[in-house]
């Protein structure tokens, strides 16, 4: 039998269903994975064994007697640690947060979790305030990749991705405020979505604003449909939360592309490419083409806005560390030090100018997605790269942005966006990302299964890890 801890979500659900295992199985299989894997990848900041047996004890008796509470239970998770969860510190990757808490309270996402029953495993790696797009920071060391661990595993839901797609868990829950979820799962050959803002609720509000969403990690593009089921919907601490989904984002999953407008943008216009990147995301769209989609090679002509983001991912840096008095600036991660100091003498008007720019862009992308049912880009220009630093060698940057042109556009404009596994350069995964127009995010996901059921799910798995020391170990 295949070893649980590789199983889907949705296969953990259908085995529960027919009596086949249970959450207990599930779930010591995928804490035997952490021990095995995780010393090598460090995608945990901690692991609460205790409290995941207990839960999967409980939902066991609840399989037994016909009453799961939702479509998660029994499904071993993991969270980002920039979510608050009762009785577990949040710690947010920071040197300058109190581990002693209070910690009293659940993010919406969290309490979700819980009411469908799920099996809460632990918190996963972020850097310091999840501000860049590789995962490392003074208090928790950095988190590697589970196809390579001298590489990184992408940030800054690193953590989580590196979980995933080492089958310590079949799903996680993480953020994106410039393509934090959509760097790490190009990174691992994982699936993740950005959800449109607001869909997936948020409290407290993220410094970051509203470029700062929500989404699911996990293998396969089902298990994030069904994952985004149980997160989403209106909750009212979120000032901007949306209303509830009224229907299933598992409805349409299978309907395919055939007659879809898609635009594809190699560069977004302003991008430069690995060319095995490009030669594996072309190959895709060819792809689609075969499964019936009306394809243009199309830039949607917005320019690269990556002052104005600075703007407002910077200035909400320097707000977090103010509640944490005049000396946090020099305790911090060092790059979000300069990040800061570049951008700390901002004005109103330069964050009104930002913004400016960000509305300009959703006027164009709305007016573009008149035209075109999708976006289809390269995830990320490049494959993951050495742990060792904070930018690929020879880039013109060592400012996470430098190399993430595609992701972040779209926490500005706030729209849908996708990543799905695409092929293999170098022996390390290649993501295709597919964007849609606010609150399309079924369409995004539809189509990534679309793709995903045409090639198959191998780009999905890692190569085996060492296995060494591990968050279980002491």
């Amino acid at each position: 039998m295949t070893d649980l801890a590789d199983k889907t979500a949705a296969e953990l659900l259908e085995g529960y269903r027919v009596g086949e295992f249970t959450p207990v199985d599930a779930t010591e299989a995928v804490l035997r994975r952490i021990g095995e894997r995780d010393g090598a990848l460090n995608a945990f900041v901690l692991v609460d064994q205790e409290a995941a047996l207990d839960s999967a004890r409980t939902s066991a008796r609840r399989w037994r007697a016909g009453e799961p509470l939702g479509p998660g239970d029994g499904v071993p998770t993991s969270i980002k640690d920039i979510f608050p969860t009762t009785g577990w510190p949040t710690l947010r990757g920071s040197l300058l947060i109190d581990e002693s808490g209070p910690w009293n309270f659940d993010a919406p996402c969290v309490a979700r979790l819980k009411e469908t029953g799920a099996v809460l495993l632990g918190k996963t790696a972020t850097p310091e305030f999840a501000w860049k797009g590789v995962t490392d920071c003074q208090r928790s060391g950095e988190t590697s990749n589970p196809w390579d661990p001298a590489v990184h595993a992408g940030g800054s839901s690193g953590g989580s991705a590196s979980a995933v797609g080492a089958g310590m868990g079949p799903w996680s829950v993480g953020t994106d405020g410039g393509g934090s979820v959509r760097i790490p799962a190009s990174f691992t050959g994982t699936v993740a979505i950005k959800p449109t803002y607001g869909t997936v609720p948020m409290f407290p509000s993220s410094p970051f604003g509203t470029l700062a969403h929500a989404g699911p990690m996990a293998r396969t593009v089902q298990d994030t449909a069904l994952l985004m089921d149980i997160i989403s919907g209106f909750d009212s601490r979120d000032w901007s939360a949306l209303p509830t989904p009224r229907t299933s984002f598992l409805e349409g999953l299978e309907d395919g592309v055939e007659g879809l407008r898609i635009a594809y943008s190699p560069t977004l216009g302003f991008g430069t490419n690995d060319p095995e990147v490009e030669r594996l995301v072309g190959q895709a769209v060819r792809t689609l083409e075969e499964l019936g989609a009306v394809v243009d090679e199309v830039d949607p002509g917005i320019e690269d806005p990556i002052e104005p983001f600075h703007v407002l991912w910077f200035t909400g840096a320097a707000k977090v560390l103010e509640a944490y008095g005049p000396g946090a600036l020099d305790r911090v991660d060092p790059g979000l030090r300069a990040g800061i100091e570049q951008y700390i003498d901002s004005s109103a008007l330069d964050y009104l100018d930002a913004t400016a720019v960000r509305m300009a862009m959703g006027v164009t992308m709305g007016a573009f997605h008149e035209t075109y049912d999708l976006l289809v880009t390269p995830t990320m220009p490049i494959t993951a790269f050495d742990c060792t630093r904070q930018a690929p060698e020879g880039w013109s940057s060592q400012m996470w942005t430098a190399w993430t042109p595609y992701t972040y556009p779209f926490n500005m404009t706030q729209q849908p966006g996708a990543s799905v596994p695409c092929g293999v350069a170098g022996g390390l995964p290649v993501g295709l990302q597919f964007v849609a127009a606010r609150t399309q995010d079924a369409l995004v996901l539809r189509a990534a299964r679309a793709y995903e059921k045409a090639i198959g799910e191998q780009f999905s798995r890692p190569v085996d890890v060492p296995a060494t020391a591990s968050a279980l170990d002491g």
